[in-house]
């Protein structure tokens, strides 16, 4: 006889069957290209994160708080680019300085005056004197990780177990390990998170435990003088959203500082979407250097890279050299400035806390209502729910949540007009400036139905 929590399993794998059916009904054009894709994109898609069950979606256009795809479809778009569309789509401030922009030229590889605009900005908000650009956030860390290495004459680097920074070389190391490879809880394993890294690297990069100073500190005793750096996401969100715990950000710098040590907040995520400084701000402690992407250009490909003043003349006087064709370009410069004048403005901070905090009172609702084990977790204009009866703070709690019941309650919205992040147990909600409230109740009332079915 199936016990309760295996019939509820039972009811969501019925469901999943029944709304994966309803999906593909609704989307035969996105069927239609994804099989013409196939000849000539790998995986008939531009990026695997792109690959989702029952197929990929081809979308035609946004305006405002939506997206479109190719059969016409409306969808609340809560996906928002992976964190990248704080703007929401064809906001006019964005449109007109990119417009402007076109027009007087996209790429000259020389500094134009938004970079300086876009520069003192970031430095009021991050409380950080001095800038780099790039494009990507990959591009980002990966500069953070050779300039800490390059400053202290060290080799070693620090990452969190299951923390995602881009991908390249020296943090594709325990992303997203299986637990037979993950290792024990107090030593976690240098597991390589993808073919293609070499076990030469991969050596030199440790792993520690976020929320948890002691494995920082044990690795810093075990290779004494020889660590970098550690670069962190101050809020975790490579595993759903996990918060620091009171101290943890203080005390990471303090050890860090203590053995010679630096530190990098990975706010690519983050970043503005947190709040107008981000965690940074939010939580009064400034690293050595911060990388910021995604919501930065409004929609446009752009990075930065903040760093202490003693840094950054490091890098100016040649000791490492941050270099890019496209670093700054007038274009990504030009979006980067209206987001940072005109789009996340104090105003529209508090119009997202108060859709946030709608969002959250609604599904938590829905959630005590059937008899969910679920919670929702929040950051700003990020959020999502977990399917775990207790907070969850590190990759190991992780791991005990249920991704059967994301991927059903991410079909539901989905057939149900709101585009969410299609890995339902990994990624977050992101509300952006544009949403308004009839957009957050559409996502509570999908996800109150999505609750009902399972608990009928």
């Amino acid at each position: 006889m199936l016990n309760q929590a295996d019939s509820k399993l039972a009811v969501v794998e019925r469901l999943i069957a029944q709304q994966e059916a309803i999906f593909v009904q609704r989307q035969p054009k996105s069927a239609e290209l994804a099989a013409r894709a196939r000849g000539v994109l790998a995986g008939g898609v531009t990026s695997n994160w792109q690959i989702t069950q029952p197929q990929p979606v081809w979308l035609s256009h946004g305006a405002g708080s939506k997206v479109y795809d190719v059969d016409g479809n409306e969808y609340v778009d809560l996906h928002g680019g992976y964190g990248a569309a704080l703007a929401g789509h064809a906001h006019p401030a964005i449109v007109n300085a990119v417009r402007d922009q076109v027009a007087h030229g996209t790429h000259f590889a020389q500094p134009t005056r938004n970079a300086i605009a876009v520069a003192t900005e970031l430095a009021r908000r991050f409380g950080l004197p001095q800038w780099r650009f790039a494009n990507s956030g990959t591009e980002a860390t990966m500069d953070a990780v050779h300039l800490m290495r390059s400053f202290t004459g060290r080799d070693l680097i620090i990452k969190v177990e299951g923390g995602y920074h881009g991908h390249h070389d020296s943090v594709q190391v325990s992303v997203m390990p299986d637990p037979e490879d993950a290792g024990p809880a107090d030593k976690p394993a240098q597991v390589p998170s993808s073919s293609g890294i070499p076990a030469a690297i991969t050596g030199l990069t440790l792993v520690a435990t976020f929320n948890d100073l002691g494995s920082v500190a044990r690795l810093l005793d075990e290779h004494k003088d020889q660590v970098a750096g550690m670069i962190v996401e101050p809020v975790m969100m490579n595993a759903g959203i996990i918060p620091p715990e009171p101290g943890f950000l203080r005390g990471l710098k303090d050890l860090l500082h203590d053995n010679g040590a630096l530190l990098t907040f990975d706010e690519v995520k983050t970043g503005l979407t947190v709040g107008p400084g981000g965690v940074t701000a939010k939580e009064g402690v400034i690293p050595d250097i911060v990388c910021l992407a995604k919501s930065v250009g409004g929609g446009v490909s752009v990075a930065a890279i903040g760093g202490t003043r003693e840094l950054m003349k490091y890098v100016a006087d040649g000791g490492y050299e941050m270099v890019g064709t496209f670093n700054g370009n007038p274009l990504a410069m030009a979006a980067a400035r209206a987001m940072l004048t005109e789009v996340a403005t104090d105003e529209a901070y508090q119009r997202i806390e108060r859709l946030r905090a709608r969002a959250e009172a609604g599904i938590t609702k829905a959630i005590a209502g059937n008899g969910l084990t679920a919670h929702v977790v929040t950051a700003g204009a990020k959020g999502c729910v977990v399917f775990a009866d207790a907070p969850v703070r590190d990759y190991r709690g992780f791991l005990t949540t249920d991704d059967t019941f994301s991927n059903a309650h991410w079909l539901y919205q989905h057939n149900g007009g709101v585009f969410l992040p299609p890995w339902g147990k990994i990624e977050q909600w992101l509300i952006s400036v544009q949403h308004d409230e009839a957009d957050i109740d559409r996502l509570v009332r999908n996800f109150a139905a999505f609750a009902a079915a399972i608990h009928s």
